[in-house]
């Protein structure tokens, strides 16, 4: 059996940009830390009303961010991602759905974090639930972090998840946006997870198991 989730939204309400900010506190420089937060300020009050798309703001904001570890090497990527999880995305796991995930993985599925978030944000979250990891690659360049490809969301996440697996449909499927329909449509079992009102509005009319109430931002 193979099973697909989302992560942000899905089995977090966490923000990659909010805990790479407190590593940059932490391990970099407090004043930088205290500028890309207000920097963001006001697109984020944009998007809370709903002026700008929500997820596509956070998606943007998410892959700025990474320019914010100076003089990147692997392992100095690899401790802000573990800082990342271990401090926001892992703290704000939404344990209903992370469960679903972990009885998937007990009862022998092959279970899969598909996300748009750059792959070494969503690797020490997958780790702790058993799973693999498809998400956006990266690279590093002269001491920088930049995507090494497209973003894996919306048509290109269930592209990728299909052609990696070497499959045309998966057993279950896990996701909280209109973005993560394309995915659910290719799934047995389909699941809405706290759905934005978009998604939820398709899962009602396909009759699609819904999981939680439709956030508010």
């Amino acid at each position: 059996m193979i099973v697909i989730s989302d992560m942000m939204g899905t089995l977090t309400t966490g923000s990659p940009f909010l805990g790479l900010v407190d590593w940059v506190k932490h391990n970099q420089s407090k004043t930088r830390a205290r500028f890309y937060f207000a920097k963001a300020m006001p697109a984020y009050m944009l998007a809370k009303a709903g002026l700008i798309d929500w997820q596509e703001w956070g998606q943007k904001l998410m892959v700025e961010s990474l320019a914010y570890i100076k003089n990147a090497d692997e392992a100095k990527l690899a401790h802000a991602s573990e800082w990342v999880v271990e401090h926001n995305l892992w703290k704000k796991r939404r344990e209903d759905s992370v469960a679903r995930l972990v009885k998937h993985r007990a009862d022998g599925a092959r279970v899969y974090i598909a996300s748009s978030s750059v792959e070494p944000f969503v690797k020490p979250f997958a780790q702790r639930i058993g799973a693999d990891v498809i998400g956006t690659p990266v690279k590093i360049v002269d001491g920088r972090v930049i995507l090494a490809g497209e973003l894996v969301a919306s048509r290109k996440k269930i592209e990728q998840v299909l052609s990696r697996l070497a499959v045309e449909r998966v057993d279950f499927a896990y996701g909280d946006t209109e973005q993560d329909i394309p995915l659910l449509e290719h799934a047995d079992h389909p699941v809405a997870v706290y759905p934005d009102k978009k998604l939820k509005a398709v899962a009602l009319e396909r009759g699609w198991e819904i999981i939680g109430d439709t956030p508010k931002y």
